[in-house]
């Protein structure tokens, strides 16, 4: 299937929203549910008819003899799971349009459970009889049929991306409460780009992980990069979630895109199912930003958080005892402290924060202190606003790596200002195409001496460039001038294929702290100018990058008197302004009679 087919395919499954929107009696935000549900469903069917005439035939080859096994045993081997008659989508769909088809689709989602018990309680089983109403009872059945329009070709990466285009358009069509569960999978891409996740024995954390999205682009990004699968298959992920609706629709995520893993649902801040401190390789999570109601007491003894430090308000010494609980002032830097303490010795994290936590002043401060000094913290990317369906300022991407502080790279930061590159969706929402991820992801492969990187991103786009058309009225198929840019992009910013700072991008910045003893044994504090402790131990990218000054082309006298005729204006104006203001004031005398 084409990367159109695909487009086109999606576009018409998600009609199937707007005819459950129509007529179903159920709440904005439950769309989601029992149409992901039926996109399991097909899934299923499909997968389990690739497999079926190999699982027959083995149980065919095996059976009466010793090593006979059931077709049920075969089929978890095959294809992961075991699918009764009473699941195929043809029984569900062949049923009558009545009121009655939710309770065949029940049913079905109870025998598959019954069946494979690691789908104990995943699928959205009861929701189905609020999709025939009595006004309108074949609703469920039309929507069956629209889903029943996947081709039976269809591969598991084309399941997986049909599962997240429709967790992406219900967070866009739900707003705040659809993006609790949803990080725009453009975001993640790049975070995976950065973090670079090597398969095998290894393990991954997402602390807050709502529907799984970043486990599915660490799977992807691996399997893209043309990982053994055998060594993609031992790669284990770990995830909490406190909804449980959010929780059923990872852990289909999970099997829809065959990543093996659990999913937790808990309070990360009071329960850690896992026995994360210095346990995981990796660590991505999109947390919720600025909670402000945890309870100081049973964070503040948890290894999670102390090791960096508990944010706290300061206590007053007045304060009486019958006053209620101590919370923390915000959650913020409790995620923080969490993601860092669960990396082992060499663990890497990618976060997403909100950007005041960049600056938080008080005992964060002291907490970011630390992380900064002990080499913890080795990227900060702030993105465009507008990125995420829930949140419009823009946020903060952090880059934790446990080993950095073992190598030269100790004491400095690599800081990104992404604001500016992005690309617009609609009038509320942007994205990173795919070349930007590739353009910003290749920065820190320069960064980190990997010119062959470099080399070979152009060499993609040059290609690109031989085969495209001059021009293109279809937005899948770029032109000529769209690969020109991108090479100029590069080519502009990096002309000698290596890392440099380059002013309105990107910046080393040294953390600038060293000590001097003077002859009587004293120790004083030496700080860098320009570095990041004479910023205040401030982590906003804008203060180390700077900002591109635009070439206007004109000369200083040219310059000189156009800011004097703008200035003559701005006083005139001004005088103006005052002579409107005494008028005003004198009518309101008038018209009051003062």
């Amino acid at each position: 299937m084409t990367d159109k087919e695909l487009k086109q395919l999606k576009d018409t499954l998600w009609h199937s929203a707007d005819v459950l929107r129509a007529g179903a009696h159920l709440a904005a935000n439950k769309y989601g549910q029992p149409i992901l549900g039926l996109i399991f469903l097909r899934y299923a069917d499909i997968l389990f008819k690739q497999h079926k005439d190999e699982i027959e035939s083995e149980y065919n080859k095996y059976k009466g003899g010793r090593m006979e096994k059931t077709i049920k045993e075969i089929a978890i081997e095959k294809c992961g799971f075991f699918l009764p008659e009473c699941a195929y989508y043809d029984y569900i769909n062949d049923s009558p349009d009545t009121a009655e088809k939710a309770v065949v689709v029940k049913k079905a989602m109870e025998a598959i459970e019954e069946e494979n018990p690691k789908m104990l309680n995943v699928l959205p089983k009861d929701v189905y009889a609020q999709l025939v109403p009595e006004e309108e009872p074949e609703l469920l059945s039309d929507i069956i049929r629209i889903f029943k329009d996947i081709p039976e070709n269809s591969t598991l990466d084309i399941f997986g991306e049909i599962y997240e285009y429709f967790l992406g358009n219900f967070a866009l069509a739900e707003g705040k409460d659809g993006g609790t569960f949803y990080t725009p999978a453009t975001v993640v891409r790049y975070m995976v780009e950065v973090l670079n996740p090597e398969p095998g024995d290894k393990k991954i954390l997402d602390p807050a992980c709502g529907s799984g999205g970043m486990f599915v682009q660490a799977a992807r990004y691996m399997h893209k990069h043309n990982a053994n699968e055998t060594e993609q298959m031992k790669f284990r992920c770990y995830g909490v979630e406190k909804e449980p609706d959010t929780v059923k629709l990872a852990k289909m995520n999970l099997l829809l895109n065959n990543i093996r893993g659990e999913i937790t649902e808990a309070n990360s801040f009071y329960i850690d199912p896992y026995n994360s401190v210095g346990s995981f390789d990796y660590v991505m999570a999109n947390p919720p930003f600025n909670v402000d109601e945890v309870d100081y007491v049973r964070v503040s003894e948890d290894e999670r958080y102390n090791t960096y430090g508990v944010p706290r308000n300061k206590t007053k010494s007045s304060k009486k005892k019958s006053d209620k609980k101590e919370t923390v002032p915000n959650a913020n830097y409790l995620w923080i402290g969490h993601f860092a303490s669960a990396l082992n010795e060499n663990g890497k994290a990618a976060l997403v924060m909100a950007n005041s936590a960049s600056d938080a002043g008080k005992s964060e401060y002291e907490i970011r202190k630390k992380l900064i000094e002990e080499g913890v913290i080795s990227q900060m990317v702030t993105l465009p606003s507008n990125m995420f369906s829930s949140v419009t300022l823009p946020a903060t991407l952090w880059f934790f790596d446990k080993h950095k502080p073992k190598t030269d790279k100790k004491d400095k930061i690599l800081f990104i200002d992404a604001r500016n590159v992005f690309t617009q969706v609609d009038r509320a929402h942007r994205k990173f195409s795919d070349e930007q991820i590739k353009n910003l992801g290749i920065i820190t492969r320069l960064y980190n001496g990997d010119t062959e990187a470099f080399k070979a991103l152009l060499e993609e786009y040059n290609d690109a460039l031989a085969k495209a058309p001059e021009t293109s009225d279809d937005e899948e198929e770029k032109p000529k001038s769209y690969w020109q840019e991108q090479i100029d992009w590069l080519n502009e910013r990096f002309p000698d294929g290596v890392y440099t700072d380059v002013t309105g991008l990107c910046k080393v910045a040294k953390v600038g702290v060293s000590y001097e003893i003077d002859k009587n044994g004293k120790q004083t504090e030496v700080i860098e100018e320009d570095s990041i402790a004479d910023q205040g131990y401030s982590l906003n990218a804008g203060r180390y990058v700077g900002v591109v000054i635009e070439d206007d082309g004109m000369t200083e006298e040219e310059f000189k008197e156009t800011m004097l005729s703008l200035n003559s204006e701005l006083t005139a104006l001004n005088a103006e302004a005052k002579k409107l203001e005494s008028q005003i004031a004198e009518n309101i005398k008038v018209l009051f009679g003062e």
